[in-house]
């Protein structure tokens, strides 16, 4: 598929839509909405006792709260080193500091309309300090929940965030690899 052509339809602080004009290898023509966000980073906060440690805030967009693992890109549609990103994202929105970061994997958000992807990070050796989190996460909460916990919440339909699930796909991935190679 080739671009023919692009133009900004709508852009705020975090995102930008474009509709581009394309050439499909028929050579027949079309157009293609894109939303455009900043590479992100989320972040697998998991306690020495397993326990994984999740937030929870409105989105709007679904008009209902959400579990989650933290996650989030740098202020004004900017580019940030994702390992840096994890670091202030988990800080951010948990309080948590960790000693060991381990990249897990990347995710593309929704590749059939955006071009976002996620870099997937499992943060150990915890130590608890005061979340600081941005003027629009004030309504934030958080829980540290047992994976069982967590996959119940799952197949119950109470945690429905794409993103961690994906990532809770690859920790688990990352943990059999881990076994599998004791």
């Amino acid at each position: 598929m080739e671009q023919t052509s692009t133009r900004r339809v709508y852009a705020n602080s975090w995102m930008t839509v474009r509709e581009d004009g394309i050439r499909r290898p028929d050579g027949s023509e079309g157009i293609y909405g894109v939303v455009d966000k900043p590479t992100y980073a989320l972040v697998i906060p998991r306690g020495d006792d397993g326990r994984l440690h999740l937030v929870e805030q409105f989105r709007y967009p679904v008009g209902e709260r959400r579990w989650e693992f933290p996650a989030g890109t740098a202020p004004d549609r900017a580019e940030a080193d994702p390992a840096e990103l994890a670091v202030r994202e988990l800080v951010e929105e948990t309080g948590l500091v960790a000693r060991e970061m381990t990249a897990l994997g990347m995710l593309d958000v929704a590749p059939g309309m955006s071009s976002q992807r996620g870099h997937v990070y499992l943060a150990t050796g915890l130590t608890a300090g005061a979340p600081q989190r941005e003027h629009q996460e004030q309504d934030m909460r958080a829980g540290w929940f047992a994976p069982d916990e967590f996959e119940e919440m799952a197949l119950r339909g109470e945690l429905t965030d794409a993103q961690t699930l994906a990532a809770y796909a690859l920790l688990r991935l990352h943990d059999e690899r881990r076994c599998a190679n004791r």
